[in-house]
């Protein structure tokens, strides 16, 4: 091999493999161990950090390592001089001030009778970038994950429809500017509520006529939301949907540019839908749009559950009731739905992460004991003989199981002595534990609650105490709580109503009844 043409012949023995150093594509620095300064480079090194070889030769490695680093090199420097071992990711600066991630590996060799340090550098600027990238793509898939199982225990939490609620819970998790939610009525689309301008909000509910048999097919798009980029363009869709709009709900689209309708189906049923607008052009995407369906999907049913339980309310007959019973199994579907999502990305979230993975699992097991839970107490509400027929100790452990596995809050239930009560003041208990259950679920911001009853052939004395914010009960205003509803409940039955709370203390409700004709007591 022929020496470099730069190079005496006394040291041709040490650069006898010159053209390999320099044709290498990692960065090859030697540095002076002593003075630290570059004694040689390849033009991997010197290009990498955007000098040529004169300027570069003769520099101090602290010229382009960053500030921040260079405490950190001189540490690993120090350690590799102590056991032989430097192997680390260093910040370095380009001339012109730009920074740059760079592996180093290095050795020790002697050059023109000096100690020095071959320093293998290589630039991993894109390879960082990349992993912070996917760690940033995980983060974000973990906290819609978890957002949507909010979303899923929030919707299952009552039976009873609140659509404000539904487009505040969707805004939890995609950025909209304008949104209505629509009821199907016949030939009609009509908002339930909506969000945006206080005008809006306020504004009377909006008819949306469907004139034409297709358009409510074009809307049902396969269970498939709609996107387009541009509300105002020449596209046909966006033509179709201000001419669809135009009928008293063009205020959905004032100041906005993109537009995303999502149907509520079931079974193919189009019960509904959610139109959502933001002022940036082309703003939804097509993970926003998966999103939306998965919202909507648990909305639909909660819609559908709200319906049912309203027909439930006003239906008299015990048969009626048993069938409304039957079909509301489907409100377990919101638990199962929010289960299958996260069975769905289980395998690939252990690939990247087991320890998220085994939440995620555990996750799934409260779901699966909630929704049972939730379907057992959903039958004793439309069953009015279960509230009679079973003990009220059973009756507690099953609205116990069905508050934890909707709220993911512990809450234990003890029962001392056995007793039986009279149908009326059992249904009434019943009520108020489930009322109270329901006050620490919405209000309470609690983290355990404990359901403690003592009870004999005459009496009973129900506890229940939660470690929740408390509150003064001298400052609630008549009806908050449902504590108004809940006094007039037990007098109803001649029990005693107690409740103990200090702001920070949590709370404690104390339900007392006896049986005056008996003189046995707790």
């Amino acid at each position: 091999m022929k020496e470099h043409s730069n190079r005496p012949p006394s040291e041709a023995s040490d650069w006898q493999y010159r053209s390999i150093f320099d044709a290498a594509n990692d960065g090859l620095i030697v540095s002076d161990l002593e003075t630290g300064l570059v004694v040689e480079a390849n033009p991997a090194a010197y290009t990498m950090h955007g000098y040529v070889r004169e300027e570069f030769i003769g520099l101090p490695l602290t010229a382009f390592l960053h500030p921040d680093s260079q405490q950190v090199f001189n540490e690993y420097v120090r350690i590799f001089q102590a056991d032989g071992v430097f192997d680390a990711r260093i910040l370095h600066l380009r001339q012109n001030g730009a920074a740059f991630h760079a592996a180093w590996r290095a050795t020790t060799f002697d050059y023109q009778n000096r100690p020095c340090l071959l320093g293998i550098v290589r630039d991993v600027s894109k390879r960082i970038q990349a992993e912070r990238s996917l760690s940033q793509r995980v983060e974000t898939r973990s906290h819609e994950q978890a957002t949507l199982l909010n979303i899923s225990h929030t919707l299952a939490s009552t039976l009873e429809l609140q659509p404000g609620l539904i487009l505040d819970q969707l805004r939890e998790i995609i950025e909209y500017h304008h949104a209505g939610l629509f009821s199907l009525e016949q030939s009609a689309f009509i908002t339930l509520a909506m969000r945006g301008t206080p005008q809006l909000e306020q504004s009377a509910p909006i008819h949306i006529h469907l004139n034409d048999p297709n358009t409510l097919k074009e809307l049902f798009n396969e269970h498939r939301p709609i996107r387009i980029v541009d509300a105002w363009s020449d596209d046909p869709q966006a033509q179709s949907l201000r001419l669809l709009l135009d009928d008293g709900a063009a205020v959905l689209l004032e100041g906005m540019q993109s537009w995303m309708w999502v149907p509520l189906a079931v079974k193919n049923r189009i019960i509904g839908g959610v139109g959502v607008a933001h002022q940036q052009r082309g703003f939804f995407t097509p993970h926003h749009a998966d999103l939306a369906l998965s919202v909507a999907n648990q909305a639909a049913i909660t819609m559908i559950n709200a319906e049912l339980y309203g027909h439930a309310q006003e239906l008299a007959v015990l048969e009626e009731r048993q069938r409304l019973a039957r079909n509301l199994h489907d409100a377990v579907n919101q638990s199962l739905f929010s289960a299958g999502l996260i069975a769905e990305v289980l395998p690939r979230l252990w690939e990247r992460d087991q320890e998220a993975a085994r939440r995620s699992l555990e996750d799934l097991r409260k779901l699966t004991r909630g929704a049972m839970a939730e379907m057992r107490a959903l039958l004793a509400e439309l069953r009015p003989s279960t509230l009679i027929d079973a003990e009220l100790r059973d009756l507690l452990l099953l609205l116990g199981n069905a508050f934890s596995g909707r709220t993911n809050i512990p809450a234990t239930v003890t029962v001392k002595g056995l007793g039986v009560l009279p149908a009326e003041v059992q249904v009434a208990v019943y009520r108020l534990c489930q009322e109270a259950l329901n006050n620490v679920a919405k209000h309470a911001e609690a983290s355990s609650v404990e359901i403690v009853l003592k009870q004999d052939e005459s009496s009973i004395a129900l506890n229940i105490r939660d470690n929740g914010q408390g509150f003064d009960p001298e400052q609630v205003e008549s009806g908050h709580y449902g504590l108004s509803m809940m006094r007039e409940r037990a007098e109803a039955v001649n029990a005693q109503l107690s409740i103990m709370s200090q702001p920070g203390q949590g709370t404690e409700l104390i339900i007392h009844w006896k049986d005056v004709g008996k003189k046995e007591n707790v």
